[in-house]
């Protein structure tokens, strides 16, 4: 479709223009030109001549500049002659392809549908109109994931996912910031969350190893309609940043395995405060240190079992119980009795998410 775009306004210049112009795809094809029979051949080299630079080169009585849409580009406008006047066309060119590029893809692309909607800058009502145009399918089972990148290299974030997910017809990948990607994927219908968490994991693996760039990847709850997606974006968004603060060695967090953490940051924390003021009377939470808080870790991970937290914690059981004793004395609450663990755990994690506030949606 760029192509037929590109040709067409190549045409309505031809006339004004007394050169050859064109414009050549990412694999160095002629995909428009001002003499048709020029469309089909190869450009060797162009791009590594350009080296991603928005600068313009002349090569052989050619120049060339990159057409630059959203910070990064596919296509190059070649201009004959090596003059200023070349460089000013094929600028003018480059500026005008990439403008009309821009807004044929906000009304006909169909990932500029899907940021739309993700970024709620559709009415609800426009959307299934809008689908029917681009003959979108609205009723497949889809999943947002929020990519995160916490290094920069010399490949651009959505370049990366993308190489990926090549396949833009069923993969949308949408740049929503600098470091920031989104990948709407078609999953089948009532796929566990396991397997959803295994293909994220499959991501940061992939971007890991091939671009050497860590990544933090937060999942939104799968929807079967389009209109939905909003949400599950949202949701990844909560994801990753409740995964933040409760589970900070997680590199992937599913909005659906959250769990209480979510709960907790949806609350005021005015009522956080209470909430510790209550259970912990007097500063006792304070008085508790480093090694008693580690017991207390194991004791919960381990299901509030005595005989395997000593043993994981490497001392004889009657020192673990003296701990344990310890801790009541302190805090008024017996980690051996469910009810008061459940209080003690809800209480570490709002302490927790006083103390790094995060930033909310």
């Amino acid at each position: 479709m760029s192509s037929r775009l590109f040709q067409g306004i190549i045409h309505q210049m031809r006339d004004t223009i007394d050169r050859v112009t064109g414009v050549i795809d990412e694999n160095g094809v002629i995909i428009a030109c001002s003499e048709l029979g020029k469309i089909g051949e190869m450009k060797t080299g162009i791009r590594d001549e350009l080296s991603y630079t928005a600068e313009a080169v002349t090569v052989g009585g050619v120049t060339y500049r990159p057409i630059s849409m959203d910070a990064k580009w596919e296509y190059i406008v070649f201009v004959e002659g090596e003059d200023k006047l070349a460089d000013k066309i094929a600028t003018i060119l480059s500026v005008t392809f990439a403008n009309i590029k821009n807004l044929y893809d906000e009304k006909y692309d169909k990932s500029s549908f899907i940021k739309n909607i993700i970024l709620d800058n559709i009415l609800p009502s426009d959307i299934y109109i809008k689908s029917k145009e681009l003959r979108f399918s609205t009723e497949e089972v889809r999943v947002v994931f929020l990519i995160k990148f916490h290094t920069k290299g010399e490949v651009l974030p959505f370049d990366m996912v993308q190489n990926i997910f090549p396949d833009k017809n069923k993969d949308y990948v949408i740049s929503v910031g600098e470091q920031d990607i989104v990948l709407v994927k078609e999953v089948k219908a009532n796929s566990p969350v396991k397997e959803i968490e295994k293909l994220a994991k499959s991501i940061a693996d992939t971007l890991n190893s091939e671009f050497f760039t860590k990544v933090s990847i937060g999942i939104g709850k799968p929807v079967d309609n389009i209109k939905d997606l909003a949400r599950s974006y949202k949701e990844a968004q909560v994801a990753l940043e409740v995964g933040k603060v409760f589970d900070t060695e997680k590199d992937i967090i599913s909005y659906e395995n959250l769990g209480i953490g979510r709960l907790i940051y949806q609350l005021p924390t005015t009522l956080c405060e209470m909430f510790l003021q209550e259970v912990f009377k007097n500063g006792s939470l304070e008085s508790l240190d480093r090694e008693t808080l580690m017991t207390i870790q194991c004791f919960f991970e381990n299901n509030l079992n005595v005989s395997e937290t000593s043993r994981k914690l490497f001392v004889h059981r009657n020192t673990l119980v003296y701990r344990l004793e310890k801790i009541r004395k302190l805090t008024g609450l017996d980690l051996r009795e469910f009810d008061h663990a459940i209080t003690f755990k809800v209480a570490l994690m709002v302490k927790r998410y006083l103390t790094t506030k995060p930033t909310k949606f």
